[in-house]
């Protein structure tokens, strides 16, 4: 499977040791911080966020994190983020025109007949491919290009004019998307579910004088996000036993996968409602009542690392805002 987010990859960095709860505040100034930056074409707001995307990515190898799980984790939204830059590029026309004349595609007989033929090649190739979201970069520049080629029969046409302002607002948003993924992705990496868990609960500890069900809400976020990879590879593991079975989850008709996801829904639903069922009856065991004070095996202090992490999100927010505020 290629979704990553609730995945903890063990290690002993800097960005593993810090206090869970800085740690998870840190992430919501940064994030806070990403989404104050102006789309704009101007330069400012451009540095900006580059700046923020590749302190992101030196993050990520700080921790010795695979750069390919930090990808991995994008691969579920390469299509709103590819629909999102190409959208931009339509209808975002300012600036100059990076083209001599603006770009005419058909949408002809065999402009449509040659799409077709290309999606079940790809389809049917993309298995044999190793970097699979290149491969679909690609195949959407193919998808272009044959409309440009092949204005042969009945035909009706549109125009792609690209402009300097469509393409760096659509690349700004593309690069804001990415780092939102990759700083998200970094704290799940970094920080296991009890850690997790304990953070949210005491960030939110302040909601309890309006009686706000703190512990409960704390619970069900760690729990939904530790079981997101279980579920995953239960998933994994029921599809590589039906296709044992001669199963094809991919060249089957549509109403033969119809019938395939519904049986592989079926097992999934009954192994959730079983590892439901017991960790319920772990946590009864061990005597966990929602709401009653509860000790904990480890103690947290926040250190001289933790205090400097967040002091340098705020600084980093700081200097946003104060960009933003001057320009």
């Amino acid at each position: 499977m290629n979704i990553t987010i609730g995945q903890y990859i063990p290690g002993n960095s800097w960005l593993h040791r810090l206090d869970p709860r800085l740690k998870v505040l840190s992430l919501i100034v940064l994030m806070v911080a990403t989404f104050i930056i102006p789309i704009s074409t101007e330069i400012a707001p451009l540095i900006m966020i580059s700046s923020l995307f590749v302190g992101a990515i030196l993050l990520t190898l700080s921790a010795s994190i695979p750069i390919s799980n930090a990808v991995k984790g994008m691969r579920g939204i390469v299509f709103l983020l590819t629909f999102t830059f190409v959208l931009q590029l339509f209808y975002i026309q300012e600036g100059p025109s990076l083209t001599a004349t603006p770009i005419t595609l058909y949408v002809s007989l065999t402009s449509v007949a040659a799409i077709i033929l290309f999606l079940i090649f790809y389809n049917w190739s993309k298995r044999y491919i190793k970097f699979r979201m290149i491969y679909f970069f690609i195949a959407v520049f193919v998808f272009f290009l044959l409309q440009a080629l092949l204005p042969y029969g009945w035909h009706t046409s549109y125009e792609l004019n690209i402009t300097e302002g469509g393409l760096l607002r659509a690349s700004f948003i593309f690069v804001r998307l990415m780092t939102i993924i990759v700083i998200t992705s970094l704290l799940t990496f970094t920080t296991m579910t009890t850690d997790l868990n304990f953070a949210i609960e005491s960030l939110l500890k302040p909601l309890k004088l309006i009686r706000f069900p703190v512990d409960m809400i704390a619970m069900l976020l760690s729990l939904t996000l530790r079981y997101i990879p279980t579920l995953l590879t239960e998933t994994e593991k029921i599809m590589k036993a039906q296709a044992s079975r001669g199963v094809d989850f991919k060249e089957s008709k549509l109403r033969e996968k119809i019938v395939q996801v519904i049986s592989l829904l079926l097992p999934v639903f009954v192994i959730s409602f079983n590892r439901a069922e017991d960790l319920a009856n772990a946590m009864d065991v061990r005597g966990y009542v929602i709401g009653a004070p509860r000790t904990r095996i480890d103690q947290y202090h926040i250190g001289f690392n933790d205090v400097f992490t967040l002091m340098m999100s705020f600084v980093v927010l700081a200097a946003i805002i104060y960009a933003r505020v001057m320009t």
